[in-house]
């Protein structure tokens, strides 16, 4: 009761704060600014258009169309975020079919307070808002909840709420919402925010039309060039009360990028011996790298083979270090340089009605199918230091232990060939209307439902095979500042007749399907101005995953077939260096199909991903009041309302019971009331000034709640357990800020913003004894069980289990976005910039283990120039984020393991030419993305430790586009 009665007065204290400093900004003569568009005034040169629906704008049935130059899109979202009562972005097409860029998370890039999730060959995936990962962004389809069977990025596992934006064509769709502050009326989830992405209708342009667009790209790492095209027909009838839209988008992008990767850092597990102790190890928790206790026959480096590797010989083979400095000297745990080449196909259709009977009434009915198909081929050649052999000589390391220059004896190498696919489908069916009532229409009832499936299909077997030892291989390895180490083998890894082994063999095959089904109805009673609202929500989400895995009794019959002598007939010399593999011929050698069709069920997929399902029941009820009250001769628009969302949650996975796979179920159900408020004062004619206050929630990492333990390595070093027990996040939210409108599509503001979230998750770590985890030994794959031996055997090895938990103390985030839209007529006709600045900072409050938010970039920012004139239009658009922590501790099993992102920039161009005296208007188009060929780093605890390294290129696309 307190902490209410707390909350209460410091909401009231901001609010006559807020009147204050609106009271001081009418005080101010803007009698030299620019005047802006009256409220609800659409641009000029634009047709059949409305402005953006809120909770305070009920009535409209017109069109969202927005028709001319990107300037006009410009000064429509400029009007859309002035006529919120919320805080709010908005980015919007500037004709049908043709939004500002080629994917929808790099047009939502430039919003204020969004950070990109990129894949490696640099494209945007998924977004991240103010201070918070890709879970916490609440993405709506038409206003329905979306989720998608993916993956997600190469690296990734995406068994969260993430939703992968590629998948979607921008060519479908009109305009994308960032709704930054919560109204009653949202579907709850969103603790960063709520994205809502509205795809186009008939009467966005009333009529009969038919627009096409044709591209054709360059990649400068795969160097082909690939098509992508669509085409949009839409058809209303003359009196203007039936519609029919049909789109149809296909594209075929290469997915060529060449890195370096390490699979994180370890260090040596020195013996007592080693370490120069009677009994133990002097090594960190979580080393992996073994040094024999004497020198193997062949090891290289001059090396007398049977001398004892004690601390003695360490030490004088590796002059000016310490036995400390041995003991944790960082290196790779598998260093490899990587290639990977692969297409995505991609195809999408929209369909969609829209019937007006009268101006009282408007029904709809929008369907959307989208499928992906990626066929890939990558190559990795790995030094093993995980679980390895190597021996270190002349080895010296920096003030962090990080390894700089060594020669490593007896070391090997392994190829890892996966030629894998995946195959992904989505379609969406969304029926609804709007009614009116009364003598005067001021009662108006929204309905709809929808209804969403998703399947995922992953085919990733994989290859391995090994150098064998006692050939005298050496590596030199220098780690110096440069992007990546440096390591020079003393053999040809490019030659098939180096006397290559087998190694590893898998068959892993993974399938999702998410369902999705729900229902929402709103009934607004009142005028637009002042108005009651008040609404009930259904959602039910699905989401199925289920792995195989048959490389055990695969490997058996592939180590039959091909005996070590004979694996040269199935290696190439490869495009990277180093070998590559003959798929065909080895699939057909070793009765590939018949393992891969039998495969059995087993707790994790390739990807990392969870054998899991996941159900969630939703109910929501609101009631929301809108009210423009006359304040000092200025209006002040208020939102407040308070929301109830009630879930049903129902986690299933498999579990080792009594040394047996069965499947555990479990239920779980809780509650919120959500209150918010938006208060928008309009202080002049030009100056806005925001406050709003709210609670909001978003629902646990799904993944994480799985009652199972999987193993998350090749050598049962660490595994992960679920906690069905976790709660939900619960965030206080609190925004101030306000604009200032200079005219057209002008403006500058300012938004500051805090939130205080509890429950969040941390990744709590134990040591426990592999006996104990109640996974059967002989369930472990062959690279295991020898893994444990190495450790001691299952009664003596112990095993780090990462678990997530509810954190005791408060994750407090606060930030500032700071956004400058100004043309430059001025200057020069047609010329303008865009500009944001967003930074964030956080920090624990209270006792317990500390939250920690991940991944995202304490500063950002995002410059666009543009220029319009003469058929012309020219943008150029520069994104930098600030390095990023990308993981909490305890990474590959070192307690100060901790995942970090560089610091990363990305220049982009997209320019136009219109010939607007031939038929259909032809513009030629042109988009350079990535002009600096800007790689993306990640680093492992030290600015010199690589974690992964890749480098995508640019790519140009060249194509047309018109309208009939």
């Amino acid at each position: 009761m307190q902490k209410l009665v707390a909350r209460t007065m410091l909401s009231r204290a901001l609010t006559l704060a807020l009147l204050g400093a609106a009271s001081a900004a009418y005080a101010q003569d803007t009698s030299t600014s620019s005047p802006a568009p009256a409220q609800n005034q659409a641009p000029a040169n634009t047709k059949n258009q409305a402005q953006p629906s809120s909770s305070t704008q009920p009535k409209q049935l017109a069109t969202v169309n927005v028709s001319g130059g990107y300037r006009n899109s410009i000064e429509f979202s400029t009007n859309a975020k002035r006529d919120a009562t919320n805080v709010v972005d908005t980015v919007y097409a500037e004709d049908i079919g043709k939004f500002p860029d080629l994917n929808i998370a790099e047009s939502l890039n430039r919003v204020p307070g969004v950070q990109l999730t990129r894949d490696v060959d640099g494209e945007g995936k998924n977004i991240q808002i103010r201070g918070l990962g890709t879970d916490f962004t609440k993405i709506l389809l038409n206003g329905n909840q979306i989720s998608v069977a993916s993956a997600g990025t190469l690296n990734a596992q995406n068994q969260n709420r993430e939703v992968d934006l590629d998948l979607l064509p921008t060519e479908f769709f009109t305009q994308l919402t960032v709704n930054k502050t919560p109204q009653a009326d949202m579907t709850e989830g969103g603790v960063a925010g709520v994205v809502d992405m509205r795809t186009t209708r008939p009467f966005d342009n009333p009529g009969t039309h038919l627009t096409y667009s044709a591209q054709a790209s360059y990649g400068s790492v795969g160097k082909d060039v690939k098509p992508r095209g669509a085409i949009i027909g839409s058809w209303t009838n003359a009196s203007n009360t039936f519609g029919v839209l049909v789109g149809l988008q296909a594209s075929q992008n290469d997915y060529d990028v060449r890195g370096f990767e390490t699979v994180g850092w370890t260090t040596p597990h020195l013996s007592a011996a080693q370490c120069g102790i009677a009994s133990g190890s002097c090594s960190p928790a979580g080393s992996s790298w073994f040094v024999p206790g004497t020198v193997p026959a062949g090891a290289g480096a001059g090396l007398t083979a049977g001398q004892t590797i004690d601390n003695a010989w360490l030490l004088a083979h590796n002059p000016g270090l310490n036995t400390e400095q041995i003991a944790n000297a960082l290196i790779p745990r598998l260093a490899r340089q990587s290639y990977i080449q692969g297409i995505d196909d991609h195809q999408s259709g929209l369909l969609s009605f829209e019937f007006r009977p009268d101006e009282r009434a408007h029904f709809y009915f929008d369907s959307l199918f989208s499928k992906k198909e990626n066929d890939f081929n990558r190559l990795d050649m790995d030094l093993v230091g995980r679980n390895g052999a190597m021996i270190p000589v002349n080895m010296q390391v920096d003030k962090n232990n990080v390894v700089t220059s060594a020669t490593f004896a007896n070391a090997q190498y392994f190829l890892e060939a996966e030629p894998y696919s995946e195959h992904l489908k989505f379609y969406n069916l969304n029926p609804g209307g709007e009614l009116l009532f009364g003598s005067d229409e001021n009662i108006k009832l929204d309905f709809q439902g929808y209804v969403q499936r998703s399947w995922y299909l992953a085919q990733k077997p994989s290859f391995l095979v090994q150098t064998p030892l006692g050939q005298g291989t050496t590596v030199s390895y220098s780690d110096n500042g440069g992007n990546y180490p440096i390591i020079t083998p003393s053999v040809n890894l490019n030659n098939p007749n180096l006397g290559w082994q087998y190694y590893r063999v898998n068959v892993q095959n993974e399938a999702r399907v998410t369902t999705n089904k729900g229902t929402r109805e709103d009934l607004q009673i009142g005028e637009d101005d002042s108005n009651i609202r008040v609404g009930i929500a259904y959602d039910d989400i699905a989401r199925n995953i289920t792995a195989f895995d048959n490389s055990t009794a695969y490997g058996n019959e592939v180590q039959a077939k091909i005996p070590n002598g004979a694996w040269s007939q199935y290696l190439s010399p490869g495009p990277y260096g180093f070998i590559q593999a003959n798929y065909p011929a080895l699939m057909n050698a070793t009765n590939y199909g018949y393992y891969y069709a039998t495969a059995p069920l087993t707790t994790a997929a390739a990807s990392g991903a969870n054998t899991s399902f996941l159900e969630e029941s939703s109910w929501a009820w609101y009631l929301e009041g809108n009210h423009k009250f006359d304040l000092w001769g200025h209006d002040l628009r208020a939102n407040v309302g308070i929301r109830h969302a009630y879930t049903d949650q129902t986690i299933a996975g498999p579990s080792s019971i009594g040394g047996q796979l069965q499947y555990v179920n479990l239920k779980h159900d809780y509650g919120a009331y959500l209150p918010s408020f938006n208060l928008a004062y309009n202080a002049t004619d030009n100056v806005i000034l925001r406050l709003a206050g709210s609670r909001s929630l978003t629902r646990p990492d799904p993944s994480a709640m799985v009652p199972n333990t999987n193993f998350s390595d090749p050598s049962a070093e660490t595994a992960t357990q679920g906690n069905p027990k976790l709660a939900p996040y619960i965030s206080t939210n609190l925004d101030f800020g306000g604009e200032w409108y200079t005219g057209s599509e002008g403006y500058v503001a300012l938004d500051l913003f805090g939130k205080r979230i509890n429950g969040f998750t941390v990744n709590g770590v134990n040591l426990i004894p592999f006996t104990q985890l109640g996974v059967p030994y002989a369930s472990l794959t062959p690279q295991q069980q020898v893994a444990i031996q190495q450790r001691g055997g299952p009664n003596a090895a112990v095993v780090q289990v990462q678990q997530q938990v509810n954190a005791d103390g408060t994750l407090f985030l606060r930030g500032a976005e700071a956004t400058w839209v100004q043309p430059l007529d001025f200057i020069y006709k047609g010329l303008g910039i865009q500009t944001n600045y967003t930074v964030v900072s956080q920090r624990n409050i209270g006792s317990g283990v500390p939250a920690q938010a991940v991944g995202i970039s304490p500063h950002t920012y995002n410059l666009t120039g543009y220029w319009e004139g003469y058929g012309t239009t020219v943008r150029v658009s520069y994104t930098w984020n600030s390095d990023a922590i990308a993981s909490t501790l305890n990474q590959n099993g070192l307690p100060f393991g901790q995942i970090k992102q560089d610091a990363r920039g990305q220049l982009d161009m997209s320019a136009s030419y219109e010939f607007a005296h031939l038929p259909s208007k032809p513009m030629v188009t042109l988009n350079f993305i990535n002009m600096t060929k800007a790689s993306l780093r990640q680093t492992f605890t030290y600015s010199n430790a690589t974690y992964t390294y890749y480098s995508p290129g640019y790519t140009i696309l060249l194509g047309v586009r018109g309208s009939f």
